[in-house]
């Protein structure tokens, strides 16, 4: 069987896909992108140093387009302790019935106590509060 170039680049392609779903590295799927490429101008004719140059070209530019966005999709990120998305309990209401001189409580939540802290602006005072953050096993609270 004789292998022309557009045939390297396909298994190239073929294999980065393959690692890719072996490690879950979605920069080999930007790579694989930039085999593409260089199978689609193998088979418009191009000379090998044409497909090798827009294929690193393609592979270049969509892993660091993929890098720069997970950077700043990271830097946009909420706190995982805030996320609503990371615990349920983020957002939810609890009854404050007094505060001590530190700005702390013992709440009742999801039928136990709880220590909580407010983290609101202002000074705390008892009444209805939303949970603005879980940190370890204490509730932050701020004003409802």
């Amino acid at each position: 069987m004789d292998w022309n170039s557009a045939t390297a680049w396909w298994t190239a392609a073929g294999a980065l896909v393959a690692v890719e779903l072996a490690t879950g590295t979605f920069y080999l799927l930007m790579l694989a992108l930039g085999s593409v490429v260089g199978a689609l101008t193998a088979h418009a004719g191009a000379g090998v140093s044409t497909q090798v140059v827009l294929a690193a070209l393609a592979g270049t530019c969509t892993t660091g387009f993929w890098h720069w966005r997970n950077r700043r999709r990271s830097v946009d990120a909420p706190d995982a302790n805030a996320n609503r998305d990371v615990n349920l309990d983020v957002g939810e209401s609890v009854d404050v019935g007094r505060w001590d001189e530190q700005g702390r409580a013992d709440v009742n939540y999801r039928g136990s106590q709880w220590r909580a802290r407010f983290v609101g602006d202002g000074t705390p005072g008892p009444g209805p509060h939303r949970i603005a953050a879980l940190r370890g096993n204490m509730l932050e609270l701020v004003k409802a």
